[in-house]
């Protein structure tokens, strides 16, 4: 069997296939996010202890030979470990925010659209640069006993295979370090941030990723490989390879992937490309900070359960009457289709007369009316793919085709842990046939009435949103 590994932000999942690409099991354990004035870090101590625990549960549930095993992982935030990959600080999350006023510096003087005509990569609170300067200035401390600043599937991969040094790929050194061009870091950038005398933290990066050999939760000596980060190897996972097409994740972030071959460092800094193991070919990256978190805040304050979303959607009418939302409820703002650290979520056109299922409709309108703009901004003109939890309620992803007015190839599973097998087994010159792998579970069209309607809406969508990002820029 195949094993491919998914370290989360919220769930550590481990997953074996066969040699078809038919998931065999899946064993899970959540992780604790610490949370406080803005503040997102992990015990990366709990992270690797899951881990384990996941990998030892599925091979006790499918005692089969571990042909190979591929590793991916949630992206962003820093990881510093010590020369043996152990932490000398909590993990700060992708989703941190205090790294906040120096985005805004860099965004006034010019530092941001520097670093993004650069690299491609739009920098977001929660991203390494930022986070980095921000340890430099509040924390030097850990910097000096860190020997090297991470990604989370880094640290991962050099505990379980007792690596002497820590290294990370080509798809997590894209942000926002790394030249595209070269695959190189770009000194400048790192002295554009402050941080030339840390330059020693950065990581050797895998070009190809790095293999090495499992010690510990996998029979030892099973084969692993370090990466794609979680972004492209769902992409891989739901056969996302070629130019045009694309790929959006419903989860606790909205993310949308289009594979090109282009670089086009112009226009409004947003987003990333993200480098992948076939030189020439990116992904351009729009990880919108809105997604499902932004509807489960709705459904718990509303006292709505996940199992009545699909009925509230099938008792109200497109537009919600009259109510919409904006949806952008992260405590860091923004990160794509562009970049507002201070941007907040809106609800407009309610009244005593709104229900419960308004206000759910048009939360998933306003997820949809952004899934759509990172799209437009991403360059899809190919098929779409669409995974993630989301695609667990049908009526969800039929309003999800009406906005975005196209078809949507479902791709159900442990999607990220799929591309990290399908990376490993091309890293080993092992044979797996990826469209078998990748086939989608169901297609869902659109309905042209709808999709009209919500032209016109996404259209009054984006003027909302630029009177809204007028005001949070004050």
């Amino acid at each position: 069997m195949y094993v491919g590994i998914d370290v989360g932000t919220s769930v550590v999942k481990a997953a074996a296939f066969d040699g078809e690409g038919r998931q065999l099991a899946v064993e899970s354990r959540p992780v604790e996010l610490s949370l406080r004035g803005g503040f997102v870090e992990q015990d990366m101590a709990e992270v690797y202890d899951a881990v384990v625990d996941v990998l030892g549960k599925l091979t006790a549930r499918v005692p089969e030979p571990v042909e190979l095993a591929g590793l991916t992982g949630q992206g962003d935030g820093v990881w510093l470990v010590d020369r043996e990959g152990r932490p000398v600080r909590p993990a700060i999350s992708w989703m941190d925010g205090r790294a906040h006023e120096l985005l805004d510096q860099w965004l006034a003087d010019g530092t941001f659209e520097t670093v993004f005509r650069r690299t491609g990569g739009a920098m977001f609170p929660g991203s390494p640069g930022p986070l980095l300067a921000w340890l430099d200035r509040y924390d030097p401390k850990a910097l000096d006993a860190a020997a090297a600043a991470v990604y989370c599937k880094d640290m991962v991969f050099q505990r379980l295979t007792g690596a002497a040094r820590a290294s990370t790929d080509v798809s997590d050194a894209s942000m926002p370090f790394m030249d595209p061009r070269t695959r190189t870091y770009d000194n400048r950038v790192v002295e554009l941030l402050g941080l030339t005398r840390r330059r020693r933290l950065l990581p050797p990066v895998g070009d190809p990723i790095t293999t090495g050999e499992v010690q510990e939760g996998l029979p030892a000596g099973t084969r692993i490989s370090n990466g794609p980060y979680d972004l492209p190897a769902c992409a891989l996972g739901a056969g996302v390879t070629e130019p045009g097409d694309g790929l959006l994740i419903v989860g606790t972030c909205l993310a949308a992937l289009v594979a090109t071959t282009e670089l086009d460092l112009s226009g409004e800094p947003a987003g990333l490309y993200i480098s992948t193991d076939r030189h020439g070919h990116r992904l351009r990256a729009m990880p919108a900070m809105v997604g499902t978190a932004a509807l489960d805040w709705v459904l718990s304050t509303t006292g709505v359960t996940h199992a009545e979303v699909d009925a509230l959607l099938a008792s109200t009418a497109p537009g919600a009457h009259g109510v919409r939302v904006l949806p952008y409820f992260a405590p860091s703002g923004e990160r794509a289709p562009f970049v507002e650290p201070r941007l907040r979520a809106e609800l407009s056109g309610v009244s005593l007369e709104t229900t419960k299922a308004d206000l759910v409709r048009a939360t998933c309108e306003g997820i949809g009316y952004a899934a759509r703009h990172c799209l437009e901004a991403a360059g899809l003109t190919g098929a779409l793919a669409v995974c993630g939890g989301g695609t667990r309620s049908p009526a969800w992803m039929q309003l999800l085709a009406d906005v975005l007015g196209r078809p949507l190839r479902i791709v159900e599973g442990e999607v990220g842990a799929r591309g990290a097998v399908l990376a490993a087994a091309d890293r080993y010159g092992v044979s797996l046939d990826a469209g078998v792998w990748t086939e989608p579970t169901a297609i869902v069209e659109p309905d042209p009435g709808r999709s009209a309607y919500y032209s016109t809406g996404f259209r009054e969508h984006v003027e909302r949103l630029d009177v809204a990002r007028g005001r949070a820029g004050r």
